[in-house]
């Protein structure tokens, strides 16, 4: 029997033109700006010129570009002609690019021109790669976007909501990049469990996200949620920094930001008041925090600073997006929230049992939005993808009234004393001093072979940090057996291009600095 069609490019586009919202700004920012019907009418027209190209229904195409409205465009006038949109992070090597066309198959690529070389030089080592579309000045050998433009617009693809659409490659922390496999059904799943019922975007919020669209927090943040509620995306194609964000903040006054952590951080040091004054984010009505846990001293700082009510969340590049946040007028720091309307969570013991309240366990989910696996990778997609349930690899707590407090990555806790100690704990409780701008939590292996903590601590911006100070403050804090054995301060902590701490490369630092082995 054949399912009912539907394309995740007309959803999010088409329906709103025939809405008559086709003169609402849908994409802004230094780059551009598109209404709605602008926006329809270039990603009907690039979709035929895909097609003139001869890019065929369920094709790889893979996307390097800066933030800007013609990577929106080009996401998708893909999904529109049928093909699947494989956006690549713009942090990688021309290698590392190599690796990621040589895995995905594609023939076709689509760049910005300030990653033409390291695109160039990636096609050299991918032999299916066939064409390169460039943007801007005509560049020898490529294909002219602007060209693909002029080609006769093309209806959308008859598509089903299990047809795929998207391919988005994780961030590798635990091995080579995997493209998670994602569905058109899911693109309208996460706008209806998390964009909708969460954050309750509306037509005239204004969207203005830290995250890149090639991962997929910032996918969601300034493609999916603004366009499916009929709201305006801030598209911002330098790399972030607070000046530019905030630059941009003041500019576009978004009533939703999106960042991480790492960036809220780096907000709260971004200098003298003047720099960022408190109501430099006077217009935003929620921020939003993913990619890692938020800590509840920078959660509390940042609210207290600039007023603005932080949402944190977890989600994954295999969800699409955020399944357990905290609410508006309800977020509890240090924690990740409640599961998400649509979405179910459970935590299973060692032994796969279910995990009592106040007990860690490893966290399942399960809702539409999880992808259909991994591609090309059977035994990772066996080992994450179990049935309906989509293994996390995180450990978590979830607490009697149901939210749920993350205790790291599964692999990244601390036997101490034969006690599981969470490095985000021991964490949260640093950076609530004010010495500590940023820190890590690793385990590292004493004379006796056994594991201990160990703190690597960025100091503030001005601060000086005192080892033994932390500890005893630690102990203050926490139970003596948590506080870190040893505090090393570098001068940064190393991340993935997500902005995540590399736990890992942190282990092997600290073993080298204390001159002792990782575990």
């Amino acid at each position: 029997m054949a399912s009912e069609s539907f394309n995740a490019a007309a959803h999010l586009v088409d329906r709103q033109v025939e809405a008559g919202l086709g003169d609402r700004v849908a994409l802004t920012g230094p780059a551009g700006t598109l209404t709605y019907a602008r926006l329809a009418a270039e990603v009907a027209a690039l979709a035929g010129g895909l097609r003139e190209l001869g890019v065929r229904p369920e094709e790889r195409v893979l996307i390097v570009m800066s933030d800007r409205p013609e990577t929106v465009v080009t996401i998708l006038a893909v999904m529109r002609a049928g093909a699947v949109a494989v956006p690549v992070s713009t942090m990688y090597h021309a290698a590392e690019l190599a690796a990621l066309f040589r895995d995905s198959r594609g023939r076709v690529v689509a760049a910005t021109p300030e990653f033409a070389p390291a695109v160039r030089a990636a096609v050299a080592g991918a032999p299916e790669v066939t064409t390169l579309v460039l943007t801007g000045p005509p560049a020898d050998g490529a294909v002219a976007w602007d060209d693909l433009l002029a080609a006769t617009p093309a209806p959308p693809y008859d598509s089903w909501r299990d047809s795929p659409a998207l391919w988005l490659y994780t961030s590798g922390t635990t091995g080579a990049p995997k493209a998670a496999m994602h569905r058109h059904g899911a693109i309208q799943d996460v706008h209806e469990t998390y964009g909708r019922q969460v954050l309750g975007v509306r037509p005239g919020d204004r969207c203005l996200s830290v995250a890149r669209l090639f991962f997929a927090y910032g996918l969601g943040n300034s493609m999916i949620f603004p366009l499916a509620a009929g709201a305006t995306a801030v598209l911002d194609p330098a790399p972030p920094t607070p000046a530019g964000v905030l630059a941009r903040v003041a500019e576009h006054r978004p009533t939703l930001f999106f960042a991480g952590p790492a960036f809220y951080a780096a907000l709260l040091a971004a200098g003298a008041p003047s720099d960022a004054p408190s109501d430099a984010f006077a217009s935003v009505r929620l921020g939003v925090s993913a990619g890692e846990a938020l800590p509840a001293g920078i959660h509390r700082r940042f609210t207290a600073r600039f007023g603005v009510d932080v949402l944190d969340g977890l989600g994954s590049t295999e969800a699409l997006h955020i399944f357990i946040s905290n609410r508006p007028g309800q977020a509890r720091p240090g924690t990740s929230g409640t599961v998400v309307p649509g979405y179910e969570a459970r935590l299973l013991d060692e032994q796969g049992a279910p995990a009592a309240d106040g007990e860690p366990g490893h966290l399942y989910v399960r809702g539409e939005s999880i992808a259909t696996g991994y591609w090309c990778r059977a035994a990772a997609t066996r080992q994450v993808f179990q049935g309906e349930w989509l293994r996390t690899g995180d450990t978590y707590v979830r607490e009697p009234d149901g939210f749920y407090r993350c205790l790291g990555r599964s692999n990244d806790l601390i036997k101490a004393g034969g006690i599981w100690v969470s490095p985000m704990e021991v964490e949260a409780r640093l950076l609530e001093h004010p010495s500590v701008g940023e820190c890590a939590v690793v385990a590292n292996l004493d004379a006796d072979g056994l594991e201990r903590p160990v703190a690597c601590v960025v100091p503030a911006p001005g601060r000086v940090v005192d080892a033994a100070e932390l500890v005893a403050f630690c102990r203050d804090g926490l139970a003596a057996f948590k506080r870190p054995r040893e505090v090393l301060v570098v001068a940064e902590l190393p991340k993935t291009a997500t902005g995540k701490i590399r736990r890992g490369v942190v282990r092997g630092l600290a073993a080298d600095l204390l001159g002792k082995p990782a575990p």
